[in-house]
């Protein structure tokens, strides 16, 4: 409780936000176990229920940038309120579902409707807060999740050793309450335009903005790594006999990690590095987690890798998202972020094909390892986002006279956040 006490400067906005992420969270354990669901119960091979879960991950593509341009034409609220209801059908339906094909079908819409929810809620942490703030409000975002987590990985755990399919009607409740929180409590907002006297020459436009789409590579290589733990881990589970509902627990595991260990951001060491170093940081930790699962063989040795990539998750979310919202020109927040977040839709498709051959041609261990040595590369691979930002900031300002990032308090050196 002390670390929000000490946050309780930000915006109602952000709080009330951050409020319905939780209860939002607390449902949204059922994406890790549709591949299960769907070769136990329809006796298809890993090989298709990755091809069910990758055509959902493509869906999220246009979801995400639909999103971003929602967010800032018709409004956050709205298309808040929209994604989520559409996302509650959706999942209600994957539960009802007879055949592979109804399942896929509803995978499908729930791909589409799956990100219209990102970029209005993390533009509106970003136009709540000053540019100086923002790496506290995305990590504290990143602690609101991690505290639904908790609850939503004991919730999987049980309801998971009962029936599967209770997972999505659970997910798809918390997605209709946080739908109507939003609805009741955040303030209505009007659209948005983009503010022309706030351009800069690199940047107007988010597919022209090479430092956003260097950015773009990197994020998604790393969500490629991160949707192998949230897909894989099951699988991986059952192929080292344990069971898949543990992952579960392992899921519980890391949101009390990320949370009990919120007091390191504020270390000072760690405060004082540029964000790509502490990306590049966050990365090391990565693979040491993704290394000790390619070793563990029970559960006790899983969970104790799982606290080490989860350290290494805490560090990942609240610069990477602060520095792309740093990016955009004002007004153009939801469409930079949508962007950026495209990220996550690119590996949805590549993660479970990926996953699942790994797991089928070479086993656990080697999905793991190649994970592993995957997150030390981006690691090095922090340069080029450095040596992007560092000709942006030599780029000389034009007409408009904008600030650059560092200029405006944005968040190329962490220390200068306050």
């Amino acid at each position: 409780m002390q670390l929000f006490r000490r946050q309780s400067q930000l915006p109602r906005t952000v709080w009330l936000l951050l409020a319905a992420r939780v209860i939002n969270r607390l449902g949204a354990f059922s994406l890790p176990f549709l591949t299960v669901l769907i070769t136990t119960d329809y006796g298809v091979s890993a090989a298709t229920a990755g091809c069910v879960s990758a055509a959902f991950g493509l869906a999220t593509i246009p979801s995400r940038l639909i999103g971003g341009r929602l967010a800032d034409r018709l409004g956050r609220r709205r298309t808040i309120v929209f994604g989520l209801a559409g996302c509650a059908a959706a999942q209600l339906g994957i539960a009802a579902a007879d055949s592979i094909a109804m399942v896929t079908v509803c995978a499908l819409l729930l791909g589409l409707a799956f990100e219209l929810y990102e970029p209005p809620s993390q533009a509106m942490i970003a136009d709540a807060v000053g540019p100086a703030e923002r790496v506290r409000a995305y990590s504290l975002l990143s602690a609101a999740l991690a505290v639904g987590g908790m609850g939503a990985g004991l919730i999987a755990a049980g309801l998971g050793r009962w029936d599967l399919r209770w997972l999505f009607v659970a997910d798809a409740v918390s997605c209709l309450a946080c739908a109507l929180i939003v609805r009741a409590v955040l303030p209505a907002d009007r659209p948005r335009t983009l503010d022309h006297t706030d351009e800069r020459p690199a940047g107007s436009h988010p597919w022209r903005d090479r430092v956003l789409l260097v950015m773009l590579v990197f994020g998604t290589l790393y969500a490629l790594v991160y949707l192998q733990v949230m897909m894989g881990l099951p699988l991986s589970l059952a192929r080292r006999g344990m069971r898949p509902a543990d992952a579960g627990l392992l899921f519980t595991v890391s949101a009390v990690t990320v949370v009990v260990a919120q007091p390191v951001l504020r270390l000072k060491r760690l405060s004082a590095l540029t964000a790509p170093a502490t990306l590049a940081l966050g990365y090391v930790l990565l693979a040491g987690g993704l290394a000790g699962l390619a070793v563990a063989h029970t559960l006790p040795t899983a969970m104790a890798a799982i606290v080490v990539w989860s350290l290494g998750d805490l560090l990942m979310l609240g610069p990477a998202y602060a520095l792309v919202a740093d990016l955009a020109p004002t007004g153009g927040t939801g469409s930079y972020l949508a962007v950026y977040g495209i990220s996550w839709g690119i590996a949805g498709v590549a993660a479970p094909i990926l996953g699942t051959q790994l797991l089928d041609h070479a086993g656990a261990t080697v999905l793991w390892a190649a994970m592993s040595l995957l997150c030390l590369v981006l690691a090095a691979g922090q340069y080029l986002i450095t040596h992007s930002l560092a000709a942006r900031n030599e780029r000389p300002i034009e007409s408009h006279g904008c600030a650059t990032p560092v200029e405006r308090g944005g968040v190329l050196h962490r220390g200068e956040t306050g």
